[in-house]
Order: structure tokens, then sequence, then C-alpha cells
């Protein structure tokens, strides 16, 4: 098994590099354009060749590195085929495996953090995007958004998988890597124990939190599947200039 978890501390996202051993081609689960060169230099570096990119939604904080890539090494872009983007390759929805080589991951639909966000289930793991993270869960107040719907997508989908599944989340503000299922269920302070649909609700309407940043070039710029706006404000362009250092989880 080739994988490797990347993190990239602007938007603190964690991309994900899957391997195929015996073809050599990779696919990559949220990109960030701001580490193309770290990337495509870890999968040089495992003498991979980059066949996919795959994101999990529409983000709202950073821009996918799915165009760029495409550019650069020819690789296709598979994302939700809900949100109907006309620069995809591959629409990805739930009951079709996707399959690259001897790696298959299940789509399974989970939304309530975006209405077409989509969770990955790999062997014994799940890439869960923003709708479960470790300890919490992605916002619901934009893009379509729905408490009820991120309560039922997160209850009667992810955590119905086994609990030794691992979790590995788009996001972690705490330097955390991984969780598992089991412990989502039992110590999720938004969706664990038990708790029920109108206890969720609340606590999501009364999360207070500011409006996003840089929501308003991320989400036009990755409906283009990862283009940075022409009228990005000078304090805001660290989120399109690339990195060449970014650590590896």
């Amino acid at each position: 098994m080739i994988f490797r978890q990347l993190f990239e501390p602007l938007s603190s996202t964690y991309t994900y590099l899957i391997g195929c051993e015996e073809t050599g081609l990779a696919l990559v689960i949220d990109p960030v354009i701001v580490t193309i060169e770290r990337d495509l230099g870890e999968i040089a570096g495992l003498g991979l060749r980059l066949a996919y990119t795959l994101d999990t939604h529409i983000h709202a904080d950073h821009i996918t590195a799915a165009l760029d890539l495409k550019k650069r090494v020819g690789s296709r872009i598979a994302a939700p085929a809900h949100d109907g983007l006309p620069c995809l390759d591959v629409g990805i929805e739930e009951g079709t495996p996707f399959a690259l080589g001897s790696v298959t991951l299940q789509p399974l639909h989970t939304p309530g953090h975006t209405d077409g966000h989509f969770a990955y289930v790999w062997n014994d793991r799940v890439f869960t995007g923003d709708a479960l993270l470790i300890d919490g869960c992605g916002r619901t107040d934009f893009q379509n958004g729905n408490a009820d719907a991120l309560y039922h997508s997160v209850t009667t989908k992810l955590f119905t998988l086994p609990d030794d599944t691992l979790v590995y989340p788009a996001h972690d503000y705490q330097q955390r890597r991984v969780s598992s299922i089991a412990q989502e269920k039992k110590r999720n302070p938004r969706l664990g124990g038990e708790r029920s649909l109108e206890e969720f609700r609340q606590i999501m309407e009364n999360l207070n939190l500011p409006y996003p940043k840089f929501i308003d070039y991320a989400v036009p710029g990755n409906r283009q599947c990862g283009v940075c706006p022409a009228d990005v404000p000078d304090n805001l362009q660290k989120y399109c200039h690339h990195m060449t250092e970014s650590p590896q989880g």
C-alpha cells in the first residue's frame, strides 16, 4: 500500500496521496494549489505518475490544485457529479466505485457541510472531507449547508462504518492526524455520544463563526476546478502563490 498524508499549514488542509503498486499510478485527494511542487515531488520520489485528482467538495478556504495539476502533468479531474462542474473529467456518484488499478474507493454522498459533499472509503479508512472532523465537523451555514443533512450523513452513513475504520479528515487545527469511527461515535462533542438531532441543531446554530475570509474567491475559483481569481486582494495572495515546503504527516 502506498499512502501519504500531507499537510498544508495556511488552511490547515490535509491532502492524501494514494498509489497503486501494480500500475505505478497515483491519485491525490483534496490537493491545494499552493503545494503543487511538494505534491509533485512526493509523487516523483515514490516513482509514481499522477493520474487523478479527487476533491471531496467545493472548498471555501483554499483553491484546489486540480486544474493546475492537469495542465502540468495531464492528470484527470474527478469530483462530485452533484455540483455539475463543467471542468470535470469524471463525475463521482454514490454507488459507483472509483478505481485506479488495484485501488478502489467507495464514494459516499455526505451532504450537510455543502450539498454536494462526498466522503471516500478505502479499505480500512475513510476520507471524510469536512463532514466529520476529529472531535468536530464542518460548519453548515453557507454553500447550501444544512445541519439536519449533516447529522444524517454522519449518523446514518459514516457512523455505520466498522468501528475500527480510520477517519482521515480534510482539516485539523490542532495537529491531530487521524481518528476512528469508534472514537468519534463516543466522544465527538457535536455528533458523538448519541447526541440528538435537536441538540446538534442547537450546537450548529450557536457557533457564531466569522464569515470565511477567502470564501468569496475560493468558491468561484473552485467552480472552475482551481482558478485563482484576478481580483484577490494583496493580503490574501498567499492563498494563490505556490510554496515548496509543507509538512508531511
